[in-house]
């Protein structure tokens, strides 16, 4: 069959994922083969597929199919999180669009909608990373919110409750207006904003006419000032001991108090007291035994506490309010002020710190195994800097706000009586026989018990999926949980360290007794050319399905693997699918060029030098191989990629297939041509994992295969030491063919035009090697050696030849159309001495430094003892050139 011109990526995608998926290779079950499991961040349902998901489900599927074609038993366990605040706004807006109102239907008809709307769209995504390649165990598809997923989040909840870490109380916490539902810390994004500073007196309950004045940021929360706090050391107020102010324009009476917790420095010294909307206020309120008065409604309009403005929205009222402030004579003055404003990470919206009843987790019992487990290297940390992150957050760690005002979610399994009383149990019946049992007489009485509206926070489902995913719940002692768990690889982003990985490691320890996973991988952040995060919002994130359509999956995957240095984070540039295109077609150009030596192959042809070639080609193969795998352990993808593509670019199709390439209508030895296929074989396997449908595409084309003979499932082979002299060989022949090529271009040697080489050296054995492929390389019709034991002597012969060095040999180019230009020689020869020394000189910093000495291992200092010799070997050489010119 004849080969296209190019690659077709869309035909191969399609043609091999149905292939893969058909055959069964994503499938896992346990058997005695070591396992390698993987657990896929479940994405939201309300998600698509955008560069942050490329990066890491890219990264994932290199992990899975690298150790397939080890040997190990792989699972990667695909599935979706049912995201709470994002995925009951969805619902809302398309019950909007239908002109329905959530406020207006029962908790039961709000819920068909929702799984109508889960049903319609929560696979999305799922599809999509079918897409783009990758090798999931679709058997095993999970949902946080699938019976058997809910029935042991409830089991979690119920049995941390009985335990006492889990308990409902009134906290302040962080109120998203526009979700209208609380929000944990962590859940909280901090940007810096260009506010106004607004000054504004508040009239002291005295004789005289004399006012206090304060600061603040918030004008709206004025209404609810319970008090005016000042420091006691302050001069300025130490008058107003046991005195009384009046808030502006509501008038209500409250005391001036003293406390250290006031920063002197700060505005006017005196601080606005709000108990109920600022944390630090609340705790004051707490010690000072103040009112508090929430002034705000759950979507972030004034309540009717607040007095004024009643039913309008906050920042509505801002600006409100300072006019009125001043038209009233209260407002002194306003200043710029840049200060940090929490959002809401799933809305945008500005959280306003509110008091609330709320259900809470207690985690410092559990953090301290957690911690110890990170700390001593038992899971470890790629980068291993977010050690410092984790250890800070665990060290400091706060209860967990675990309710969310929602119906979309696990609902917590609470009920109270008539008199308040919680019955917490797995289910209703459960709730009900112990009313029953305690209180019979209030039963008889009100048989019926409420259920608690709110549902639990997403990552209180979520912390549960290494093990959930293999059914913990309904059979702990499972054979594919004893099998798969621990995992041994979590790939996620540093921004969800503290929302899940710390906890999923706390409920591996509460519920299992061990770990969740043996390692986890940050990546980095998808960042724009200007260094942006990549949003919907900027629109600088492109589209990833598009990309795929346009340039292929591969391409996709190379660009932003490539980009990606290990745990750091990412400039994508469009640029890099182009370099993976270009990659793509370059080998199929390679296929096509081998193909096409088939029909010429002979047996027993002679084939000369050329096995120098394969032997250099077999060593590459061989010393790249054991680079990739030390770079697999340090998680280096990006290295590891770049490895393989100059390793292939470079070594295989710039110079491997010149140098065993027959000549034109000539015939190719047909041991010759199975190796290369063999080496070509051996370079799509160590690519395959980063571009599979390419490799296995080329793999299929290369020559007939038998079935189940395919390169997703095709054994990495176990290398020998790299033979290091074909390696030195190699790589002397690379430079020695640039050097005269580049010669002869300097001295107008057109390439049609033969010449000689004379050769100075004591490698006699190498250039007997390697000259029929130097020959045609250089286009040279004889190779002969000057000086020593070689056949021409030294003379003055040479002066009518063109000089070069290479290494430690003296190269002699002897052309008759040569223009020679001894001159420019010179100069040449001069800059390169120049050049080492200054190289020598820098050496020599490095190795009369006693602090490197001591510090770097020996074979890096053998190492720039070696370069400096050859530095030195080589300027002799040079000398003794130029004094021959």
């Amino acid at each position: 069959m004849e080969l296209s011109k190019n690659f077709l990526h869309r035909e191969a995608e399609e043609k091999w994922y149905a292939h893969w998926s058909e055959a069964g290779y994503f499938k896992s079950t346990p058997d005695d083969r070591p396992p390698y499991t993987v657990v896929i961040p479940p994405p939201n349902v309300t998600g698509v597929l955008h560069m942050g998901h490329a990066l890491n489900d890219t990264v994932q599927d290199i992990l899975i199919r690298r150790a397939k074609m080890l040997g190990y038993n792989t699972c990667w366990v695909p599935g979706t999180d049912h995201a709470s605040i994002a995925t009951e706004a969805k619902v809302v807006n398309m019950l909007r669009d239908r002109g329905l109102d959530k406020n207006k239907m029962s908790r039961d008809e709000f819920m068909k909608y929702a799984w109508e709307w889960k049903e319609k769209y929560g696979g999305i995504i799922l599809k999509q990373l079918g897409k783009l390649g990758c090798a999931l165990d679709w058997d095993r598809t999970t949902f946080t919110m699938d019976d058997d997923y809910y029935a042991a989040v409830i089991r979690v909840f119920v049995e941390l409750y009985k335990k006492g870490l889990i308990y409902r109380g009134v906290k302040m916490i962080n109120w998203d207006p526009k979700a209208k539902t609380a929000l944990s810390d962590e859940e909280v994004i901090y940007k810096q904003t260009n506010s106004k500073l607004y000054y504004v007196r508040y009239r002291i309950d005295s004789d005289t006419e004399e006012y206090i004045t304060i600061a603040t940021v918030r004008p709206e929360t004025i209404l609810g000032d319970t008090a005016v706090c000042v420091h006691p050391d302050d001069e300025r107020y130490s008058h107003l001991a046991d005195k009384y102010c009046f808030i502006p324009l509501i008038n209500r009476r409250v005391p001036i108090i003293f406390d250290d917790y006031i920063d002197k420095e700060f505005g006017t010294g005196a601080l606005k007291v709000t108990p109920a909307h600022d944390i630090n206020d609340y705790n004051l309120g707490l010690k000072h035994g103040l009112q508090v008065v929430d002034t705000l409604n759950a979507d972030g309009t004034m309540s009717e506490a607040a007095q004024l403005y009643v039913g309008m929205d906050r920042f509505v009222v801002r600006k409100k309010i300072v006019e009125d402030l001043k038209a009233a004579g209260y407002l002194v003055k306003e200043e710029d002020y840049v200060n940090q404003v929490g959002y809401s990470e799933r809305t945008n919206e500005v959280i306003e710190p509110r008091l609330s009843m709320q259900w809470w987790c207690n985690m410092k019992e559990m953090a301290k195994p957690a911690l110890d487990v990170v700390e001593n290297n038992e899971i470890e940390f790629y980068p291993a800097k977010f050690k410092n992150t984790y250890r800070h957050w665990m060290g400091n760690i706060k209860d967990w706000c675990i309710s969310r005002q929602l119906w979309w979610g696990q609902r917590i399994p609470a009920w109270y009586d008539a008199d308040g009383t919680i019955y917490v149990a797995h289910t209703s019946e459960e709730a009900y026989r112990e009313y029953n049992e305690k209180k019979p007489a209030l039963a008889a009485k009100s048989p019926q018990l409420r259920q608690d509206d709110d549902v639990l926070d997403t990552w209180f489902s979520s912390w549960l999926w290494p093990m959930q995913v293999f059914d913990w719940n309904n059979n702990p002692e499972n054979k594919d949980l004893e099998y798969y768990y621990p995992s041994n690889t979590l790939v996620t982003a540093p921004e969800i360290i503290f929302f899940w990985v710390a906890r999923m490691i706390m409920a591996g320890f509460e519920f299992m007794g061990k770990k969740p996973f043996d390692k986890v991988y940050f990546t980095g952040i998808v960042r724009d050319k200007q260094g942006r995060k990549m949003s919907k919002s900027l629109g600088n994130s492109p589209d990833l399905l598009q990309l795929i359509d346009d340039f292929g999956a591969d391409a996709v995957r190379f660009s932003v693997i490539i980009t990606s240095p290990a745990g750091n984070d990412l400039l994508f540039d469009e640029a890099q699918l182009g370099q993976g295109s270009f990659f793509c077609n370059k080998m199929w150009n390679a296929l096509k060029l081998i193909k096409g030596w088939e029909e010429r192959s002979v047996e027993n042809h002679e084939y000369g030098n050329i096995k120098f070639a394969l032997d250099w080609m077999d060593a590459r193969l061989a010393q790249v191989s054991q680079e990739i795998t030390e770079m697999y352990k340090d998680f280096r993808l990006s290295e590891g990629l770049k490895t393989i593509y100059s390793l292939i670019w470079n070594d295989f199709c710039s110079w491997y297939l010149e140098w065993v390439k027959p000549a034109i209508g000539q015939p190719i030895s047909t041991y010759i041509y199975e190796h290369t296929i063999s080496i070509y074989e051996q370079l799509l396997q160590l690519l395959h994992p980063y571009l599979p449908f390419i490799t296995e595409e080329i793999y299929h084309q290369l020559k007939d295969r038998t079935a189940g003979d395919d390169m997703i499932i095709k054994q990495l082979p176990v290398y020998e030491q790299p033979d290091m002299e074909a390696l030195k060989g190699g790589a002397l022949l690379q430079e020695i063919i640039t050097a005269v090529r580049d010669t002869r271009n300097k001295n107008q040697l057109k390439p049609k035009d033969t010449i000689k080489l004379w050769v100075d050296t004591a490698h006699h054995a190498f250039y007997e090697e390697a000259q029929d492929i130097l020959r045609r390389q250089v286009n040279a019709e004889h190779i002969g050696h000057i000086g020593g034991d070689g056949i021409l002597p030294v003379s003055d012969r040479t002066r009518g030849m063109i000089s070069l060095v290479v290494q430690t040999d003296k190269l002699y180019i002897e052309a008759a159309s040569a223009t020679i230009d001894t001159t420019a020689q010179r100069q040449q020869m001069g800059k390169e001495i120049a050049y080492l020394q200054g190289f020598i000189v820098s050496l020599d910093k490095k190795l009369l430094n006693d602090k490197f000495v001591q510090n770097a291992k020996p074979e890096v200092i053998a190492n720039e003892r070696k370069k400096r010799a050859d530095a030195e070997a080589k300027i002799k050489t040079l000398e003794e050139s130029l004094a021959a010119l």
